[in-house]
């Protein structure tokens, strides 16, 4: 129990410092600047940050969500993005182990879909530079596993065809709508995330992804923030759905079937 816990505690604090790196490539991929091996610095008054001021989570709570330098406000983006990224790591190690396999392939998909997850809500665009590269490592994952490790293809056209099928759904809504109602960002995400998810796990991923962007979406609406014609991105509701089915997915489906059987 000590062990595991301990274990959690050093992939909570691992997540942590990813999610301050991933904060980085999100206000860098905007901007346009190279993330990898430029000095952090602050976007008000531009002063580079000194290591106290990096210290995930920890560094916002001492400076009171204020910059050192120049005392303005530090968005709730980061400590956010910290957090989650750190709880979703211990999730996932949780979910996956001892398969370590898939263990660094679904943290390293975590931090696209996070980026995602972000970016989408922040500039209502999923980019290209996150979404090609993330399709990419999933279909060379996709490979490797049906070839070196369960000797089967059948594997990847699975989940190819759990792929094409809510992208061209997608695609026929961007070409109907004639991109009003979704962008082709959105049809990109839902090929990635079905692509990693496969069947049946993608079918939960879409219906909570719906689902959950009508609540909010009504809710919006009647609170007046937001109105029939406004723009809201949806490719947080589809990461949203997505981390929903990798951990619960069999779950509602097998809580679904289970309806049916009380009829």
């Amino acid at each position: 129990m000590i062990t595991n816990s301990f274990l959690c505690l050093i992939i909570f604090l691992f997540g942590l410092s990813v999610g301050s790196f991933l904060n980085s490539v999100i206000y860098r991929l905007y901007s346009d600047e190279k993330f990898l091996f430029d000095r952090s610095y602050c976007p008000y008054c531009k002063h580079k940050l000194s290591w106290q001021d990096l210290i995930p989570l920890l560094s916002f709570l001492i400076l009171k969500g204020k910059c050192r330098y120049c005392h303005q406000p530090i968005s709730l983006q980061y400590p956010s993005v910290e957090l989650a990224t750190g709880i979703l790591f211990v999730l996932i190690v949780i979910h996956t182990l001892p398969n370590l396999l898939f263990t660094f392939y679904y943290l390293l998909i975590t931090c696209f879909l996070i980026i995602v997850f972000i970016y989408d809500f922040k500039h209502y665009i999923v980019p290209d530079k996150i979404i090609y590269p993330a399709i990419t490592i999933t279909f060379i994952f996709n490979i490797f596993y049906s070839i070196f490790i369960i000797n089967n293809l059948k594997f990847i056209i699975q989940n190819l065809l759990s792929a094409f099928g809510p992208a061209t759904f997608f695609l026929a809504i961007v070409l109907i709508s004639r991109g009003k109602w979704m962008g082709l960002g959105d049809a990109k995400l839902a090929f990635f995330i079905g692509f990693f998810l496969g069947f049946p796990s993608i079918l939960v991923a879409l219906f909570l992804a719906f689902f959950i962007g009508a609540i909010i979406g009504l809710g919006l609406i009647l609170s007046g923030q937001k109105t029939l014609k406004s723009e809201v991105p949806f490719g947080p509701f589809l990461v949203i759905g997505a981390f929903t089915a990798l951990f619960f997915g069999q779950n509602i489906i097998d809580w679904y079937f289970s309806l049916f059987n009380l009829i």
